[in-house]
Formats: C-alpha cells, sequence, structure tokens
C-alpha cells in the first residue's frame, strides 16, 4: 500500500465563516487574513494505492472542488486556479483520470465533491465526469441530504451531480462500517454536527491507521476543541464528535488527515498539560511507501 496527499485546488473563503465565533484576534494567528478578510484554504485529497482482489489499484478520499464553476462563481467562491489542479497533481505521480478506480466523498459539498467534474474550460457548464472508470463510495444520509438539502445549504451542493453518478451505475452507498468496494483496509465513522452522514474513512496502513477528517476537522486549528466553524449546523454536537474522534486517535497511536489546511496535509494528536489537544509530529505532504 501507498499513500500521497495530492493537492487540488485553493480557495480563498471568509476567515470569520471558517473560525465560527472564535474571536478575529486569535483565529488570524493561525491564519492571516487578506484584505477581503478571506484566508487561505486547500482542498486535499488522499491517494491510496493498494492491491485488491489480485490486482493494483487506486483508491481516493475526495476530489476537491476541482474547477467546474463558471468565472463569476469561481471568483465568488475563492477558487483560484481554472485549471483542474488534481489532474495536474495524479498526472504528476503517472496516473490518468481513468486509472482512478475508486473514489470516497465525506459528504456532497461543492468543496469536495466539485473535482468530480471536468473544468468549466472545457465544458462550458455540463456537468461531465473527469474520472470515467471509477465506483463512487458515498455515505446514506450523505447523499440523502444532496438530493433534498435543506434551504440553509441547498447552495452547497452541486444541481445533477447525483444523478449523473447515478447513471454510471458505479455508485455504493454505505451505511455501516464497511464497503464491499473497499475491503478491509478500510472503515467508516459517521458524524453529524457539520452535515447529515458526514463519511470518515479510516485506512489501516502500513505506518499505522490514518482518518480523512474531512469537515469534522478541516484543518490543524480545528483540532482545539471549541474551534468550529460557521458553516456547521451543530457545533455542540460537532465538537463532542471531534473529542471522541481526537480521543481515539491517540488511543490508537493514528494520524489525522486534514483537507482544507493549507500547510499541514497530516499530524498525529497529542494532549498538552492544560489538557488541550493539538496537532504534533505535523506533515506537510504524505508520501508514505
Amino acid at each position: 500500500m501507498q499513500l500521497d496527499s495530492i493537492e487540488g485546488n485553493t480557495q480563498k473563503l471568509d476567515g470569520g465563516s471558517m473560525f465560527g465565533n472564535c474571536p478575529r484576534a486569535l483565529w488570524e494567528r493561525w491564519a492571516p487574513a487578506d484584505e477581503l478578510h478571506r484566508i487561505d484554504l486547500a482542498c486535499r485529497c488522499l491517494l491510496i494505492r493498494d492491491e485488491h482482489e489480485g490486482r493494483s489499484r487506486a483508491v481516493l478520499l475526495e476530489t476537491g472542488i476541482g474547477a467546474f464553476f463558471e468565472p463569476k462563481l469561481r471568483e465568488r467562491f475563492g477558487v483560484q486556479e481554472e485549471e483542474h489542479v488534481l489532474l495536474r497533481s495524479l498526472a504528476a505521480l503517472g496516473l490518468r483520470p481513468e486509472q482512478i478506480d475508486v473514489i470516497v466523498l465525506s459528504h456532497m459539498h461543492f468543496d469536495h465533491a466539485g473535482g468530480l467534474l471536468l473544468p468549466w474550460s472545457q465544458t462550458q457548464g455540463a456537468l461531465e465526469l473527469a474520472f470515467p472508470n471509477a465506483t463512487y463510495v458515498v455515505g446514506e444520509d450523505a447523499w440523502a441530504r444532496a438530493l433534498s438539502p435543506h434551504p440553509r445549504d441547498r447552495a452547497s451542493f452541486i444541481p445533477g451531480l447525483c444523478a449523473l453518478l447515478e447513471s454510471t451505475g458505479r455508485v455504493e452507498i454505505v451505511s455501516g462500517e464497511r464497503s464491499d468496494t473497499l475491503g478491509p483496509n478500510y472503515s467508516f465513522s459517521y458524524s453529524e454536527g457539520h452535515t447529515p452522514g458526514l463519511t470518515l474513512t479510516r485506512v489501516q496502513s502500513p505506518r499505522g491507521p490514518i482518518t480523512f477528517m474531512g469537515d469534522l476537522i478541516p484543518g490543524a486549528p480545528w483540532v482545539h476543541l471549541p474551534i468550529t466553524m460557521g458553516y456547521d449546523r451543530y457545533p455542540e454536537r460537532l465538537i463532542e464528535e471531534k473529542r471522541a474522534m481526537l480521543e481515539g486517535v491517540i488511543a490508537e497511536d493514528g494520524w489525522a488527515f486534514y483537507t482544507h489546511d493549507p500547510k499541514i496535509a497530516a499530524s498525529k494528536v497529542a494532549v498538552d498539560e492544560r489538557g488541550k489537544f493539538r496537532a504534533v509530529e505535523t506533515l506537510e505532504h504524505l508520501h508514505w511507501t
């Protein structure tokens, strides 16, 4: 098994929204804002190359925001690049889009699922999948939310994407701990604080377990329990889910993988002398063989 952190398109989003009720004087120590009060965010993915049922395969945890937005919306949501950066990053590792076998999505918000689509510059707004041979693994409740969003988060979903995925005949909807597609080295836990059915994938790697934290813990600053996003639907519930997750990572001496942290791809977690969780042994990039 080989694991690599893969960079996708980057964003600039409002810092206050990303840090909820945390005072700016505090969060700006971690994430300096520009003149529009926006902070830098990554849309990082995790690539796993392993063997399953006697053959080699490529598994991608998420696809980032991609480049599907038209120029006006790309500017509104702070997407920095016109090209589909994830495809370039995969090419640098010798992988073409058609060689991706499985894509796992924590949820269907556009900054996690938009990279499934070819860039607007190629399609002029038509929805076309960038990974033609992949099987798509999605949590049951996350999928249901995308099909029937709440008015509060309706704008976070891509109209027509679920139907496009369904048309491939290669969607596995999961609700338990395991996936038939992925096999025994992968397991799931679920969170409700950010969005219904946020699906957190744990990979049993040769260097120990690593969990893709998605929007439960989008980056190292959010390891601190009180720090939540304005986008979270139930911040208090999310804090308790985060506590349980971090305690579990520490107990198994595992790793946390961060999708939105612009500088840190993964870390271990410790509790300091004040009883606060913090990211330790941080990795800017992850390349495990």
